[in-house]
C-alpha cells in the first residue's frame, strides 16, 4: 500500500505545543483528580493476601460477609435485605449466579426482573457492600442440578462438571456472555466485586483434575482480574485446592473449625483464613423436620472463627424463597425433595424479618466494627387477608384440548429430551403420557420422580423411586393408561448429578412388554401457561372434582399490598400461582405448611389465584401474618 508524507509546518508544531501546555495549565488548576469518580481512584491491586492478612490495596481488611441469592428475594426487596445486611455490620455480600436460570435455552440468556444481576450488584454497592461472586458454573445452592442447565443432558454422553467437550463447550459461551457482564463489575474497574470463586465445593465431586485449572483458566482469560477463591467442606478439602487460589472452608462447628484450619495452613502456608460458608442453619426436605440452630450456637461459633483469625461469610444471612419449580434435591439412601422454602433459619426470616441471631451478631460485630452501625431498616408490615373460596375450576383432562399438540412417540421421551423449546427440551414441571392397553396387569418401570398413574381418568395410585411396580386393575376392552409425572427437582449435589433425567426413563413395561405409541403433553406451567385459557373454559366448581385439577379464586386487596403467608389446610399436593407468578408447591406431609407470598408481587385490587392440585382440594385458601414452617429439629 503506498503513503504520501506531508511534511509538517513549523506553525503546526507550535500550536501543537501551546496546546499541551495550556492543557496542562488548566487541568493542573483544575485540579484533575477530582475529575475521577470516587469510586475509580486509588484502585490499583485490589484484594490479596499479605501473609495472614486480607489487603485491599494498601489496607488491612477483614471480610465480614453475608450470602443471599437474588434470584429467591424478589427485586422490589433487594435493597431492604441488604441495607438489613450493613445493618448488621457485614461489609461483604456473597452470590451465587444461577447458570439454568440465566441460560434456560442453549444460547438464548435471560438477566431481566428477578435475575438482573448487574442491579443487584450495583446495589449492594450503593449501600455500602463489597460483593464476592460465585459464578460456577456449579453451585449446588439447593436449586435444581445445582444450577446446571437441565439441556445438558440431552446429550448421553455427558458428564458434568469435566472437561468433556460437550460441557466445556456449553461453559465457554455462557461464560462469555456472563463474564462480559462481571467484568466491568469488579473492584480494579471501579466496581463492588472483590473476589471471585472458582466452581463450587470441587474437592467432594473430584472426577476430572483437569476441570479446576480449565475454570480458572476460563475466568482469567475473560478478564476476571480479582481475586480467585475455592470453597470446600470437610470431605472435599483434600482434593479442592488450586495452585495460585486461596482456599477456603466451610463449616457449622467448632469441632470443624479446629479440624480444617491446620489443614489450611499445610496446604497453604501462612494465608489470610476464611471461612467462606458458616452455615447459621440447614435446608429442609420434604416429610422432615424444619432445621434450627440454637442462636446462642450461632454467636459462640461465629465469635470463634473471627477470634481465630479468620474472616467469616453467614452462609445464609437470608435464604428467600425457592419460587417457582428451582428447587433441587439430595438423593443417597433415598431421594428427598427440598421444599419451598429457603428460610434456612437463617439470620433473616423468608420474608426478611430479624430474629435472635439477628440481633446478637448485630451486638458482636458492632462490639468489633470500630464505629456506629447504620440503625435496621423498619419491618415490612404483613397481612392476613380474608380467606378465599375458589369459584371456578379446570379438569387437567379438560384442560388438555386446549393444550398444544401432544408429541407422538413410539417410546417413552423424558423430559430433558423433548422436542420443544427450539429443541431444548423441557427444564421443570410436570410431563404427561398417554397411551392405550387393553389389559390389567401388573406396570413396572423407573418414573422420575413421581408419577400419579390413571386408567382414563381414575388414579390408582403412584410410582416413584422406591416404588416401580403398580398394578392395573381389570378393563374391560381399551382403556387409556396415563402417567402424570413430576420433576420433584434434580438432584445439587453428590456423584449422580449425571443421571437427573426426569419423567420415564426408557421403557415402561406392562406385563413384562414394552409399551409403545405414546402423546406426550408438556406441562412447564411456565408464566403464559393460562393464558390459553378463555373465560368459558372454567366451570364452577362442583361438589365432586375430578383430580387433578387448576382452580381459580380472586384475592381482594383494599389497600397498598403487604405481605402475606398462604395456607392450603386440606389440600394435598400442588402449586401456586399469583397474577401468574409460579410461589412453588405445597405438599401436606410437611413440614412446611405456609407459602410466602410476598406484597410486591400483589396489586391493589383483585388478584389471580390459581391452584394446581393433584388429588384433594380443601374448601378454602387461607392467608395469615405468620409463617408455619413445621416441626423444629435442632442440628447437633
Amino acid at each position: 500500500m503506498t503513503t504520501c508524507s506531508v511534511p509538517r509546518r513549523p506553525c503546526r508544531v507550535v500550536g501543537l505545543l501551546l496546546l499541551v501546555v495550556l492543557s496542562f495549565l488548566l487541568f493542573r488548576r483544575l485540579n484533575w483528580h477530582n475529575l475521577i469518580p470516587p469510586w475509580l481512584r486509588h484502585r490499583q491491586s485490589g484484594l490479596h493476601a499479605n501473609g495472614q492478612n486480607f489487603m485491599l490495596d494498601d489496607s488491612t481488611i477483614w471480610i465480614f460477609g453475608g450470602s443471599m441469592h437474588y434470584f429467591r428475594v424478589p427485586r422490589a426487596y433487594w435493597r431492604d435485605r441488604l441495607l438489613k445486611m450493613k445493618a448488621c455490620g457485614l461489609n461483604t455480600l456473597t452470590t451465587y449466579v444461577p447458570w439454568n436460570l440465566h441460560e434456560p435455552q442453549r444460547g438464548t440468556f435471560d438477566f431481566s426482573g428477578n435475575l438482573d444481576l448487574e442491579t443487584f450488584v450495583l446495589t449492594a454497592a450503593e449501600v455500602g457492600l463489597w460483593v464476592i461472586l460465585r459464578p460456577g458454573p456449579y453451585i449446588c445452592s439447593e436449586i435444581d442440578l445445582g444450577g446446571l442447565p437441565s439441556w445438558l443432558l440431552q446429550d448421553s454422553g455427558m458428564r458434568l462438571r469435566t472437561t468433556y467437550k460437550g460441557f466445556t463447550e456449553a461453559v465457554d459461551l455462557y461464560f462469555d456472555h456472563l463474564m462480559a457482564r462481571v467484568v466491568p463489575l469488579q473492584y480494579q474497574h471501579g466496581g463492588p466485586i472483590i473476589a471471585v470463586q472458582v466452581e463450587n465445593e470441587y474437592g467432594s465431586y473430584n472426577r476430572d483434575p483437569a476441570y479446576m485449572p480449565y475454570i480458572k483458566k476460563a475466568l482469567e482469560d475473560r478478564g476476571i482480574v480479582e481475586l480467585l477463591l475455592t470453597s470446600d467442606n470437610k470431605d472435599g478439602l483434600s482434593k479442592g485446592f488450586l495452585d495460585g487460589v486461596l482456599a477456603t472452608i466451610n463449616l457449622q462447628s467448632q469441632q470443624e473449625l479446629h479440624l480444617l484450619t491446620p489443614f489450611l495452613l499445610s496446604i497453604q502456608g501462612v494465608k489470610p483464613k476464611m471461612v467462606m460458608e458458616y452455615w447459621t442453619g440447614w435446608f429442609d426436605s420434604w416429610g422432615g423436620p424444619h432445621n434450627i440452630l440454637d442462636s446462642s450456637e450461632v454467636l459462640k461459633t461465629v465469635s470463634a472463627i473471627i477470634n481465630a483469625g479468620s474472616s467469616i461469610n453467614l452462609y445464609m444471612f437470608h435464604g428467600g424463597t425457592n419460587f417457582g419449580f428451582i428447587s433441587g434435591a439430595m438423593h443417597y439412601h433415598e431421594y428427598k425433595s427440598d421444599v419451598t422454602s429457603y428460610d434456612y433459619d437463617a439470620v433473616l426470616t423468608e420474608a426478611g424479618d430479624y430474629t435472635a441471631k439477628y440481633v446478637k451478631l448485630r451486638e458482636f460485630f458492632g462490639s468489633i466494627s470500630g464505629g456506629p452501625l447504620p440503625p435496621p431498616p423498619d419491618l415490612l408490615p404483613k397481612a392476613a387477608y380474608e380467606s378465599l373460596q375458589p369459584v371456578l375450576y379446570l379438569s387437567l383432562w379438560d384442560a388438555l384440548g386446549h393444550m398444544e399438540e401432544p408429541i407422538s412417540s413410539e417410546k417413552p421421551i423424558n423430559m430433558e429430551n423433548l422436542p420443544i423449546n427450539d429443541k431444548n427440551g423441557q427444564s421443570f414441571g410436570y410431563i404427561l403420557y398417554e397411551t392405550t392397553i387393553d389389559s390389567s396387569g401388573v406396570l413396572r418401570g423407573l418414573v422420575c420422580d413421581r408419577g400419579q398413574v390413571f386408567v382414563d381418568t381414575v388414579s390408582i395410585g403412584f410410582l416413584y423411586y422406591e416404588k416401580k411396580e403398580i398394578v392395573i386393575p381389570s378393563i374391560q376392552g381399551y382403556a387409556m393408561l396415563r402417567i402424570l409425572v413430576e420433576n420433584c427437582g434434580r438432584v445439587n449435589y453428590g456423584d449422580n448429578i449425571d443421571e437427573q433425567r426426569k419423567g420415564l426413563i426408557g421403557d415402561i413395561y406392562l406385563n413384562n412388554s414394552p409399551l409403545r405409541n405414546f402423546r406426550i403433553y408438556s406441562l412447564e406451567m411456565k408464566k403464559n401457561f393460562f393464558q390459553r385459557f378463555s373465560s368459558s373454559t372454567w366451570a364452577s366448581v362442583p361438589e365432586a372434582p375430578t383430580f387433578p385439577a387448576f382452580f381459580l379464586g380472586v384475592l381482594s386487596v383494599a389497600l397498598s399490598p403487604l405481605d402475606t403467608f398462604m395456607k392450603l389446610e386440606g389440600w394435598e399436593k400442588g402449586v401456586v400461582f399469583i397474577n401468574g407468578q409460579n410461589l412453588g408447591r405445597y405438599w401436606n406431609i410437611g413440614p412446611q405448611e405456609t407459602l410466602y407470598l410476598p406484597g410486591a408481587w400483589l396489586e391493589q385490587g383483585m388478584n389471580q389465584v390459581i391452584v394446581f392440585e393433584e388429588k384433594m382440594a380443601g374448601p378454602m385458601i387461607q392467608f395469615t401474618e405468620t409463617p408455619q414452617l413445621g416441626r423444629n429439629q435442632y442440628l447437633k
